[in-house]
């Protein structure tokens, strides 16, 4: 009886096509300034993504060509120096190795007796290490700061709703509970807290300052006025670094806050935690070491591929209880293969996941942590250079404080209402992407179309910078007549 495989029929033909792949990929990160930094997909191509699922084998060379004509050219874009979007991170070719040898060895995480656990138990350790976090703190590897921060705020329901939610469900709870953050926190902060079953109308968007940190005052109001009418406040949530702005909430007040109220205090940290490594600007995490939990994305301001992030809660008994569940066929042993004495299952809701954390602990070894600080704070430098540009600029308006990476900007000129202007940005934004110049994101502040300029980028360079802004003033000139 002849029994099937899926193990390749021609192994030198594998060995052939996985050294090529290597080497194209070698030349489109050695050689990725002279590319288009994105450039709009062709209809072809999209026609040709809409066919019917293979029911024969194809050959893996051809295969192969198809890669190289339909998926390499037409990526994101965000290992280009001149890419400043939302906040993505531009990854390392040492860590696409990581994900060639993690998938290879195709070892899940989450239990088990595996080195996988203990490299993601490492990677915990100098996590905490870094960020100067509580050292018995506990940990999870997860595919980013949304898991993350879902995580966090599990534990947050969970222990301060007074009773047993995950046996009761919170039908059981007569006071409704709410959770605090800023009108400028993470989209991801309201899914998590509908996810809970709180429920978004209980997940209070406090308003901010000119500066975009949260008003602490008007946090305080919230807070005094729910329990007045009898909710129960059980959760501030802290940005250390806004995805609009980059702003730092005052963590050190919110912490204060918490503990006076007997809150959870959770911090988005997401790209600003990593803050704390950096020469010169290690102030703006002051105050996080106060965090009952934080979240963060290793895939941002730490250049490791997509997609990996991580939670750290104070409270380790408090995160295990949050979510451990082992029955019979999950039983935890002493011996062979069941029988680590981490099952990181007992600290998330997933059991499996892919073998991510080697990419991590390949690019802080391949590195060092010093490396990542000086990134870190050359972007931030780079942003405050960028700053300086526009202020220099009469037709530039700066629309919100440099506080950390991100610049938000527009073109403007006299006499222009403030429509047309939105217009006229809007119009930037989109030729600077299509054109392959650059790409910068968007958002609005205060009503007005901002350009906004996230540096997470390795690859970036000041001069890149000052092409960008000639090109904004160029762009904005030639399409004044049409939009005016």
């Amino acid at each position: 009886m002849f029994e099937e495989t899926l193990d390749p029929k021609d192994w030198e033909e594998q060995r052939k096509i996985g050294h090529q792949i290597i080497d194209d990929m070698i030349e489109h990160l050695k050689n990725i300034r002279e590319k288009p930094v994105w450039q709009p997909i062709p209809l072809e191509i999209k026609d040709k993504m809409r066919k019917p699922i293979p029911k024969e084998h194809q050959k893996i060379s051809a295969i192969y060509n198809d890669i190289r004509e339909m998926i390499i050219p037409y990526t994101l874009g965000n290992t280009h120096p001149c890419f400043w979007g939302w906040v993505v991170g531009t990854g390392t070719l040492f860590g696409a190795y990581g994900d060639l040898i993690a998938s290879a060895l195709n070892q899940p995480s989450g239990g088990l007796e595996h080195i996988a656990n203990y490299v993601e138990y490492q990677v915990i350790e100098w996590v905490k290490e870094m960020l100067a976090y509580d050292p018995q703190a506990s940990g999870l590897i997860t595919r980013g700061a949304s898991m993350a921060s879902l995580v966090g705020l599990t534990v947050a329901r969970n222990l301060k709703t007074g009773y047993n939610v995950r046996e009761k469900g919170l039908q059981s709870l007569n006071a409704k509970i709410t959770y605090y953050c800023s009108t400028e926190g993470h989209s991801c902060l309201q899914k998590a807290v509908e996810l809970l079953g709180i429920g978004s109308q209980n997940f209070r968007r406090i308003p901010v300052t000119e500066d975009f940190q949260i008003n602490i005052e008007e946090l305080k109001k919230a807070i005094s006025k729910d329990k007045q009418n009898g909710y129960k406040p059980i959760c501030i949530i802290g940005n250390l670094g806004t995805v609009n702005t980059g702003a730092v909430d005052d963590l050190t007040t919110l912490a204060d806050i918490a503990k006076k109220h007997d809150m959870w205090f959770h911090i988005d940290g997401a790209f600003g935690a990593l803050t704390k490594i950096t020469p010169e600007s290690y102030h703006l995490a002051d105050g996080m070491e106060l965090a009952d939990s934080i979240a963060i994305d290793f895939h941002k301001w730490f250049h490791t591929n997509y997609a990996v992030g991580c939670v750290l809660v104070k409270s380790p008994k408090d995160h295990y209880n949050s979510f451990a569940l082992v029955p019979e066929y999950l039983a935890h042993g002493t011996r062979g293969v069941g029988g680590p004495e981490i099952w990181y299952s007992d600290y998330g809701f997933e059991l499996s996941g892919e073998f991510k954390t080697l990419k991590i602990w390949m690019t802080l070894k391949e590195h060092g942590i010093e490396k990542f600080g000086q990134l870190i704070e050359q972007n931030i430098q780079q942003a405050k250079y960028l700053t300086e540009l526009i202020k220099k600029d009469d037709n530039l308006e700066l629309l919100a404080p440099t506080a950390m990476n991100i610049v938000c900007f527009r073109f403007k000129k006299e006499g222009i209402d403030q429509e047309i202007l939105n217009k006229l940005n809007e119009e930037i934004v989109l030729q600077l992407q299509e054109q392959g110049i650059a790409v910068p994101s968007h958002t609005r502040l205060n009503g007005n179309y901002a350009i906004r300029v996230s540096i997470t980028n390795h690859r970036t360079k000041r001069e890149d910078l000052k092409t960008f802004i000639n090109a904004v003033k160029r762009i904005a000139k030639q399409i004044e007549a049409t939009i005016l």
